[in-house]
């Protein structure tokens, strides 16, 4: 259940074998190499040196450890750049993007792609069947410092070449558009500009599009990575580790190649980069907010059909986010253990030693900088794998009873026109994932229009673009539905409907939105009835045939009930978005167990775990008896007992 990433490039020959020997006795099982290694693989065109990685593979799968072998496609070597410049990203500003650090490429260069094929063939050829080789990893978190989007030549003719396959006419491209307003008409295809550096707003159609697109292109460079390594290392599995509060593009599109999916999980950065408040940021700086990991184990999950690992877990302070602190003691084993409750397979550590050189120097790893010592995250680590050991075989995953309908399309829709500047997509989705587990239930995440069979509760913060397939699936549940703001407010070609929003849900929900309102910070709106509490940052105004369960202050619906439907007019506070997932979860007929705020609780089969973020301890439900931990929950501890 343990693994980490290793470098043997980085460190000397004569340390690989008690390097391995060290893994294996600590407990790690899996250990991930080779993802940013082409330079040494092929230090110049067509010069292969694989002496140095055939040893160190035959050293590790010697010691038993079981090999994950990355493309090394996210870092082009000086030579291929030299030779083909055109393989560069460009800024929204059409400069290239220089050699010096990783992922400098473009998904849309087609000489890039030819090179990526090259070098995954000549890799599964060579290592496709090595004994100690168990999977692969695609590449290395795509769309990392921002390079899912690019504006160069080569994004630009890809970019219309997939809107001549996509809308096959220039007459209907400019319809789609609504290319009239402005006078933004064009009469071929190759006059289509980068949707970029314009004088005003950029048509937010043109913009959608360019998502897609770009999207898309994610997904097809992966999908030729998948093919090239299923024909040449058969029985080998094939994952990509994804990143944390990142939905450029659609992972779930992604994971179709994909045997599972894997995550990088940096709590404490992600802490920092998310639009967390001042407060939030001051009480959670060393431990991170307690939904941060486990919103992504559950999203990650779902786009892994089922199946995850953490491919690199924080082990110490990381090196890239505003403020990086020293983890507080235990966390890297909650982390952990919080993982693998949520149903992680593996959770791999990132890295086995901390390196003293380079851009990564001050980013922790198992190992002290350079040294053959436990760092004080490599002895958590070591005290999970004695866990592991004595708590024995872990039973699978059982489906939650509440579903969260997470869509990423709906977080590009709301990042092109946001109409309020602090209304973020992925916010509203993790804090009504928060409610959730604030009242001590499990969540699984579905694609919108998957199927919603067997939940007893659905929640949608936002869905954009409300198509044929999201209200097919509504239709057919039998669960009880709460929608969010903003929901149905967008056609496919990013217009308003024609019956306004919330467009093919209107029927479901009886609402018809006639206006929004933003509010900036500092103002609120009043909502009071069956539920009460404060609107903030965004506010519908309503004509409705439904039930009304609570009213604005001005006496319009705030939060209305169809049946088993409910809609939410509005972006709620804290208090009002408490209320109105309690009231939801009654109405399902669901036991919660209301905690906290800095308590976790996660049910992994007939074993109930809590987690304990704060500084003061828990005691766990009465007649609990604990298999690891105790009764009262330490601060940042855990306790784990089989439900009765």
């Amino acid at each position: 259940m343990l693994g980490a990433c290793y470098y043997p490039e980085h460190w000397d020959e004569s340390r690989w074998s008690q390097d391995a020997a060290r893994m294996a006795a600590m407990g790690i099982s899996h250990v991930r190499i080779g993802e940013f290694a082409w330079s040494r693989i092929e230090p110049r065109r067509d010069a292969f040196d694989f002496g140095w990685l055939d040893r160190a593979m035959d050293v590790l799968a010697g010691a038993g450890l079981k090999i994950v072998l990355g493309t090394p496609t996210a870092t082009p070597p000086k030579w291929l750049v030299d030779e083909a410049p055109e393989i560069l990203p460009h800024d929204r500003d059409g400069r290239p993007r220089a050699f010096g650090s990783r992922r400098h490429y473009t998904f849309s260069s087609a000489r890039w792609r030819d090179e990526s094929a090259r070098i995954v063939t000549v890799l599964a050829d060579r290592y496709g069947a090595h004994p100690g080789l168990v999977g692969w990893q695609t590449d290395n978190e795509y769309g990392c410092h921002d390079t899912v989007l690019s504006w160069g030549p080569e994004d630009r003719r890809a970019f219309r070449d997939w809107l001549r396959r996509r809308h096959q006419t220039v007459d209907q491209l400019n319809e789609a558009w609504s290319a009239v307003f402005w006078s933004q008409e064009v009469g071929d295809f190759d006059a289509v500009e980068l949707p970029c550096a314009t004088v005003a707003d950029i048509n937010p159609a043109a913009l959608m599009d360019f998502r897609r697109f770009k999207s898309e292109e994610v997904a097809a460079y992966n999908a030729l990575q998948c093919a090239i390594i299923r024909e040449r290392s058969p029985g080998r599995w094939i994952t990509h580790n994804f990143m944390g509060f990142f939905a450029d593009f659609d992972h779930f599109d992604l994971s179709r190649d994909l045997d599972f999916a894997t995550w990088d999980s940096y709590p404490t950065g992600f802490l920092e980069v998310f639009p967390f408040s001042e407060p939030e940021r001051d009480r959670w700086a060393r431990t991170s907010h307690p939904d941060v990991a486990p919103f992504h184990h559950d999203l990650y999950r779902a786009v892994g059909k089922g199946r995850f690992w953490v491919m690199e877990q924080q082990p110490g302070p990381v090196n890239w986010a505003p403020w990086n602190p020293v983890p507080a003691p235990g966390m890297v084993r909650l982390w952990t253990w919080e993982a693998i409750a949520h149903g992680a397979e593996v959770v791999s550590y990132f890295r086995w030693r901390q390196a003293p050189f380079a851009q990564e120097q001050l980013h922790a790893g198992l190992n002290l900088p350079g040294l053959d010592e436990l760092s004080p995250g490599g002895l958590e680590a070591a005290q999970v794998a004695r866990e592991i050991e004595a708590l024995g075989p872990l039973p699978p995953s059982a489906p939650a009873r509440v579903a969260l309908v997470f869509d990423y399309p709906s977080q590009w829709a709301v990042a092109i026109q946001p109409q309020g500047r602090d209304f973020s997509y992925l916010e509203l989705a993790f804090r009504w994932y928060e409610a959730l587990r604030r009242l001590g239930l499990d969540v699984d995440f579905r694609r919108a229009g998957d199927s919603l069979a067997g939940y007893a509760l659905v929640v949608i913060p936002c869905v954009v673009e409300a198509t044929p397939a999201l209200h097919a699936s509504l239709a057919d549940s039998d669960a009880v539905v709460l929608i969010g703001p903003r929901s149905g407010s967008r056609t496919r070609h990013f217009a308003l409907p024609a019956a306004l929003p919330p467009g093919p849900l209107g029927d479901l929900t009886g609402n018809r939105v006639i206006q929004v309102s933003t509010l900036r910070p500092g103002l609120s709106d009043p909502v009071t009835g069956q539920i009460s509490g404060k609107a903030i940052r965004w506010r519908e105004y309503l004509e409705t045939t439904a039930e009304v369960l609570a009213r604005f202050a001005d006496g319009t619906a705030a939060l209305t009930r169809k049946n088993r439907i409910r809609y939410l007019a509005c972006w709620p506070d804290e208090a009002l978005l408490a209320a109105v997932m309690a009231e939801a979860a009654d109405a399902a007929g669901l036991r919660t167990t209301p905690v906290p705020a800095h308590i976790r609780l996660r049910h992994r089969g007939d074993l109930c775990f809590a987690f304990n973020y704060g500084d003061q301890p828990w005691t766990l439900p009465k007649g609990a008896m604990p298999c690891l931990g105790g009764t009262e929950v330490a601060p940042r501890g855990l306790s784990v007992w089989r439900a009765v």
